[in-house]
C-alpha cells in the first residue's frame, strides 16, 4: 500500500479552488491539473508499506498530540523556479503548529523505520504539474515556457486568497496510482487536541 499523512481541506475552500482552476486551466493546457477533490496538505509521504504494517502505523500516529492547526490558503508560486517551472502551487500560511505537526509525524514514523524527510517542510497545494520531473532544482534545469501564459494571467489578477480554516484532525491516506491519476482514500483519522 502506498501511504501518506495529510490534512484535509474544508469544502468551501475546495470549491473556491475548483472555481479558480476552471478559470485558468486553459492558460496551461498541457499541464496535468489537480482534481479539486484530491487536494490535501501533505505532512509526510510514507511510501509503500505492507498491510501488516498498518496497525503499528495507526497506533504510532494516534499517540501524536498537537493543537488544532490554523490554515490560510493564499498566494502562489512555481517549483523549482519561476523561469524553469514544473509545478504550480498555492501557498499555505499557518502558525508554528503546522511545521511542528509535520516534524512530529516524521519523527514518530522514523521510530518505525520509515526514513525521515530529506528536505525542509514546505506547505503548499500542488495545483498543476508541467511534467513528471522532480519539483526541486536540478543541475539540468533550463528555462521553459510551459506556464508562461498562466504566469501572464496571474500577473493581471489580484493575489490568490482561497480562505481560512482550522484543521481539527489529520489523516492516513492510501494513494492508488492509475492512468487517470492518483486516487486517494482515507484510512484513519486522528484528532488534533491540545497538549
Amino acid at each position: 500500500m502506498r501511504l501518506f499523512v495529510a490534512l484535509d481541506i474544508e469544502p468551501a475552500i475546495r470549491e473556491r479552488i475548483a472555481l479558480f482552476l476552471r478559470g485558468v486551466e486553459g492558460f496551461a493546457p498541457d499541464a496535468r491539473w489537480a482534481k479539486p477533490e484530491s487536494l490535501h496538505v501533505t505532512l509526510k509521504f510514507i511510501g509503500e508499506q505492507s498491510v501488516e504494517a498498518l496497525p503499528q502505523i495507526q497506533q504510532a500516529l494516534a499517540a501524536i498530540v498537537s493543537e488544532p492547526v490554523p490554515l490560510r490558503f493564499r498566494g502562489h508560486g512555481f517549483f523549482p523556479s519561476i523561469t524553469a517551472p514544473r509545478v504550480f502551487w498555492a501557498g499555505i500560511e499557518s502558525s508554528l503548529a503546522l511545521p511542528a505537526l509535520a516534524r512530529q509525524v516524521d519523527s514518530t514514523l522514523f521510530a518505525l523505520g520509515i526514513p525521515t524527510e530529506a528536505h525542509a517542510f514546505t506547505p503548499h497545494l500542488t495545483l498543476a504539474r508541467g511534467d513528471s520531473g522532480a519539483p526541486r532544482r536540478g543541475k539540468d534545469d533550463k528555462p521553459n515556457l510551459r506556464f508562461a501564459k498562466l504566469q501572464e494571467r496571474l500577473a493581471m489578477m489580484p493575489p490568490l486568497d482561497f480562505g481560512t480554516m482550522t484543521a481539527h484532525e489529520f489523516f492516513l491516506y492510501e494513494s492508488k496510482l492509475s492512468p487517470a491519476g492518483s486516487q486517494y482514500r482515507k484510512i484513519w483519522n486522528f484528532t488534533l487536541r491540545q497538549p
